[in-house]
C-alpha cells in the first residue's frame, strides 16, 4: 500500500479540488432539455453540456484531453422526458474544471447534446445501456440519432451567479453508407455469434478492394490481407483519378505539413497505379467495420464484455468475404497489419489464431506487454495517475511530442473520460482496453482496472489482463506450443518516440523474442528514430507518407513469406498474372 506521507499528499490534493465548488460562492445553473418537435418518447443516455471560450467550431468538436481542450459536464439521464429539464449545477463532474463553480468570469457559447443509450439483454444474464453504433464509429459528437442544441454565448459574471436554459432541438442526421466501385465493393454479414451474445442483430461489414483482372479471370483465387484499424467508413488510400486541381491546401497540424490533403489524393492515386501494374501480385485487401457499443471497433478478440468478436472475424466474416470473392481461403494465405489499435489486433489475432493466419506486420501497437502499459507497469504499480514518491505528488504523462512536450497525462484522459461516461462508456482510449481486456462485473459491465478517479489499481483485474490480453506474457508462457506456429509470422514496428509511449512495450517483447529458441521467432523488430506514433517500418520516409501505403509496403515481404512457407500444392499461380 502507498506510505501515509503519499497517501495525506494526495488526500489533501484530492479535497481541495473536490471541496472548491463549495468554497466558491458562485451559483450557475443550466437546465437542459429537449423538445418533443425531435422526439415524443423518453431517453437513456449521457447527457453533455460543453462551454467553449471561442466559436472557431461547435463545443462539441473542441473537447479533447490537450491543451487547446474546451470544457464539459456530464450526467446519466434515464427515461428522460421530452421538454422536462435537467439541471446542471456545482455539483455535476466536469472536465478540466472539476465543477461549474470553478469556471472563471467571461463569454462562452454553450452547447448541449445527449448521447442516446440502448438497452441491451445480454446471453450472460445482464441487462446493460449502452450507446448502439449506428455507422459513424462510436462518435459521441457526431453519432446519428443524438440530440443536441445549436451553441449560443453567455456571459459568466464575476459573482458567477447565472441561471440559463438550453433546449436541445436538433438530431444528427443518419450517415449515407458507401456505393459499390469497379474496384471497391461493401458488405454487411448477421453473425451469428455477436447476435447471440449481445440479445440483438449484430453486423460485420467490410470494405473489400478487388484486384485488376477480377471479372476477366474468374479461375483465380486470391490471398487476403486484411488491413486491421479504426472504423473506416470506406476503403481509404485509393483513387483512380488524379489529385483535384482545385482542391485547396490544408495544414495537417500533427505532421506539420502543409498542403496534406493534396499529398493524400496524390498518394491514392499513386497507389491505384501500383495495383495496376503488371508485376503488381494479386491480392484481396480487406478493411473490417466491426464497432462495439464501447468503441469504434472491437480490438478484433473474444471478451468477456463485448462478445466474441474474435470468432466472428475469424470463423464468420473472413470465411464470408473469402466464399464471396474468391479467396484463397487457407490460413497461408492471409496476412494481418495495421498501425496502432490495428498494430496491437494484427498482433492479437495473429497470436490468439496462430494456423488461420500467415504473419502480422503491428506497426507501432497499443501496449503489448502490460508492465509498460503506456507509463503504467499495472502488475506492480499501485497508482497510475501518480509516480509513487514520499513526498512529492508527479502526474504520469500519457502524450508527448518528439521533443518530448507533454500534451495530456494518464490522469487527464482519465477524467475526460469519466465525464463522457461512466461504466467504460466513453467510447474512448482507456475505456475501451477495458472493455476488451477486464472481467465483466456484476452489473454487466467491464471491471475496472483502476479507480477512474484516485487511479489506484485493482490487482486481481491486472491478473485477469496479464492471464488473457497480455501479448508478450501469452508468447512467453505458451511459446512451447505456439512457437512452431508462430515462427517468421511476428514483425513489429514503431518509432523510439512514440506519443503515447508505445515503444516502451515493443522493446520488452523484442527482449523476449530476441531470446526464444526452439524455435528462435524468425521475424523483425525495427525501430524508427526519433519518429513519433505512427512508425510502420519504413525508414526513408517520414510518418505522414508511409503512413498513407500500408496496402503496398509489405507485399515484397509477404510473398517472400508465401513463397517459403505454402504448403505442397497450394495455389501459387492462378493470382500471379499480370
Amino acid at each position: 500500500m502507498f506510505k501515509p506521507v503519499f497517501f495525506l499528499s494526495f488526500l489533501i490534493i484530492c479535497l481541495s479540488g473536490c471541496q472548491s465548488a463549495e468554497e466558491k460562492t458562485s451559483d450557475i445553473t443550466i437546465k437542459v432539455s429537449f423538445s418533443d418537435t425531435i422526439s415524443s418518447k423518453a431517453q437513456d443516455g449521457r447527457l453533455l453540456l460543453m462551454l467553449s471560450a471561442n466559436d472557431e467550431d461547435e463545443p462539441r468538436f473542441q473537447i479533447n484531453s490537450g491543451l487547446n481542450t474546451q470544457l464539459i459536464f456530464g450526467m446519466n439521464v434515464n427515461e428522460m422526458a421530452p421538454n422536462v429539464e435537467q439541471t446542471f449545477d456545482a455539483s455535476d463532474h466536469g472536465f478540466p474544471y472539476v465543477s461549474l463553480a470553478d469556471l472563471p468570469s467571461g463569454e462562452y457559447w454553450v452547447q448541449a447534446l445527449l448521447h442516446i443509450y440502448e438497452t441491451f439483454n445480454l446471453s450472460t444474464g445482464h441487462t446493460v445501456k449502452l450507446p448502439m453504433d449506428n455507422g459513424e464509429g462510436q462518435k459521441w459528437n457526431r453519432s446519428p440519432g443524438n440530440l443536441y442544441s445549436k451553441p449560443f454565448k453567455v456571459t459568466i459574471p464575476e459573482n458567477g451567479d447565472l441561471e440559463i436554459a438550453v433546449v436541445m432541438d436538433q438530431v444528427i442526421p443518419p450517415i449515407e453508407e458507401p456505393e459499390d466501385t469497379e474496384w471497391i465493393k461493401h458488405i454487411k454479414m448477421r453473425s451469428e455469434k455477436l447476435s447471440e451474445f449481445w440479445g440483438r442483430d449484430i453486423y460485420l461489414g467490410a470494405h473489400i478492394l478487388l484486384p485488376k483482372g477480377f471479372q476477366e479471370h474468374p479461375e483465380a483465387k486470391y490471398p487476403l490481407m486484411i488491413f486491421h484499424g479504426h472504423f473506416p467508413n470506406d476503403f481509404g488510400g485509393f483513387r483512380t483519378v488524379p489529385p483535384d486541381p482545385n482542391l485547396e491546401p490544408d495544414y495537417a497540424a500533427r505532421f506539420k505539413v502543409s498542403g496534406y490533403n493534396i499529398i493524400q489524393q496524390q498518394e491514392a492515386y499513386d497507389f491505384y497505379k501500383r495495383w495496376n501494374e503488371p508485376d503488381f501480385p494479386r491480392f484481396l485487401i480487406i478493411e473490417i467495420q466491426h464497432p462495439t457499443p464501447y468503441y469504434d471497433d472491437s480490438y478484433a478478440v473474444n471478451s468477456a464484455s463485448q462478445g466474441p468478436y474474435g470468432d466472428a472475424i475469424t470463423h464468420e466474416l473472413i470465411p464470408y468475404i473469402e466464399k464471396e470473392f474468391r479467396g484463397l481461403g487457407e490460413g497461408w494465405s492471409r496476412f494481418l497489419y495495421g498501425g496502432s489499435t490495428g498494430g496491437w489486433e494484427a498482433l492479437a489475432v495473429q497470436v490468439k489464431y496462430p494456423e488461420e493466419y500467415n504473419g502480422c506486420f503491428a506497426a507501432c501497437p497499443d501496449p503489448i506487454d502490460f508492465s509498460a502499459y503506456v507509463l503504467t507497469n499495472i502488475y506492480e504499480d499501485e497508482n497510475a495517475y501518480y509516480y509513487k514518491s514520499d513526498h512529492k505528488m508527479l502526474e504520469v504523462p500519457a502524450h508527448r511530442d518528439y521533443l518530448g512536450q507533454i500534451q495530456s497525462t494518464v490522469r487527464d484522459e482519465n477524467h475526460l473520460e469519466l465525464v463522457l461516461g461512466d461504466k467504460s462508456r466513453s467510447g474512448q482510449q482507456w475505456d475501451i482496453w477495458e472493455a476488451t481486456y477486464s472481467p465483466q462485473g456484476k452489473e454487466g459491465y467491464p471491471e475496472r482496472i483502476w479507480d477512474k478517479k484516485t487511479g489506484i489499481i485493482n490487482p486481481e483485474v491486472a491478473n485477469y489482463w496479464k492471464e488473457n490480453y497480455d501479448l508478450r506474457h501469452i508468447l512467453e508462457r505458451d511459446w512451447d506450443k505456439l512457437g512452431e506456429k508462430l515462427k517468421g509470422k511476428i514483425n513489429i514496428y514503431c518509432g523510439d518516440m512514440d506519443n503515447y509511449y508505445l515503444n516502451n512495450a515493443v522493446y520488452k517483447m523484442e527482449e523476449f523474442l530476441e531470446n526464444t529458441s526452439n524455435p528462435y521467432y524468425d521475424g523483425e523488430v525495427l525501430y524508427g528514430d526519433r519518429a513519433e506514433h505512427c512508425w510502420n517500418g519504413d525508414p526513408k520516409e517520414p510518418n505522414h507518407i508511409s503512413r498513407l501505403r500500408y496496402n503496398s509496403m509489405y507485399v515484397p515481404k509477404i510473398m517472400e513469406r508465401i513463397a517459403e512457407s505454402a504448403p505442397p500444392g497450394a495455389d501459387l499461380s492462378s493470382w500471379l498474372y499480370p
